[in-house]
């Protein structure tokens, strides 16, 4: 079967707006498996979600969104990053497409110094992070839920990689985690776990900054995968996300947290997660999210 499927943009739209002084982000992402700064690639899971989804529509969403946004940031021109489309991840939704994003993901974090999942569900965290990451390397989330459920779906990927992939728990740090968002049974397992949590009402306290510092601080790992999981967002920034809820952290909150974590050297991989583009409002807000948080996670890997 095959390992990937390359996709394509849709910029008609836009075609009679070209300016050669505003090139598009869009036109930037160029296809291929060859030596890069960053390696793009999706993962269209959505038949294990929890709710009923069509996230396997997101990473061509995201891609389209590209073209409404340009290269530069505050950290400099991001055109003078080679970023290649490793293309998707055909059926990845059973054991053998879980097996294959793990090769996916394998060759893109071979072959770049960010390798960036597009999903899908958050059931591919499982997999792309374990094609990532050895057994004594990290995982950080940025996550309303701590994902430890039992079975398999979007709800169980940290469990997953803790019983079956040998992660350590002291080596996950969870940020975002919010009240009311979770069971008590599972609250009290990711304390047995040893997970690190910065809570929600944490972040209000301590600032974007301080908690990424506190994060990437207790990690002692040579390599992190971080987790986006965009219903850590109040879910006026994003009504695709099935599970977001009032109160989450601000969409500019995220694209800094994604900025500033991929600053670090050790994050070598990151997944974007839990998008619905066909639940999404009329203004794509949150697919346009989706699609900030490559640039700012590109605008991060600029920096280092």
């Amino acid at each position: 079967m095959p390992l990937a499927q390359t996709g394509t943009l849709c910029q008609t739209e836009f075609m009679h707006l070209e300016d050669e002084l505003w090139p598009r982000a869009a036109n930037w992402l160029q296809a291929g498996t060859d030596n890069c700064d960053i390696a793009l690639f999706g993962v269209p899971a959505q038949l294990t979600s929890i709710s009923p989804s069509q996230a396997g529509q997101t990473p061509q969403a995201i891609r389209a969104a590209l073209t409404r946004y340009s290269l530069q940031s505050a950290n400099g021109d991001l055109g003078k990053l080679k970023i290649l489309d490793f293309g998707d991840v055909a059926e990845p939704d059973s054991p053998e497409g879980e097996f294959r994003t793990k090769e996916l993901t394998e060759n893109a974090v071979k072959h770049s110094r960010l390798a960036i999942a597009l999903g899908g569900d958050n059931s591919i965290t499982y997999a792309v992070a374990s094609g990532a990451l050895k057994q004594s390397d990290a995982l950080i989330t940025l996550d309303a839920h701590h994902d430890i459920r039992t079975g398999i779906s979007n709800g169980s990927p940290v469990r997953r990689l803790i019983e079956e992939f040998g992660l350590s728990g002291k080596n996950i740090i969870q940020i975002g985690i919010n009240d009311f968002s979770n069971s008590p049974e599972y609250a009290r397992k990711a304390k047995e776990y040893g997970i690190t949590v910065i809570s929600r009402d944490e972040i209000s306290k301590l600032g974007v900054e301080l908690a990424v510092a506190k994060a990437l601080g207790a990690v002692t790992a040579d390599r992190i995968h971080i987790d986006f999981d965009v219903d850590v967002c109040d879910r006026s920034f994003v009504p695709a996300t099935p599970a977001s809820a009032p109160g989450g952290i601000s969409a500019y909150e995220l694209r800094l947290f994604a900025r500033l974590l991929c600053q670090d050297q050790r994050v070598r991989s990151i997944d974007i997660t839990e998008i619905d583009s066909s639940q999404d409002t009329a203004d794509q807000r949150t697919v346009r999210l989706g699609a900030l948080l490559v640039l700012e996670a590109a605008a991060g890997v600029l920096a280092r």
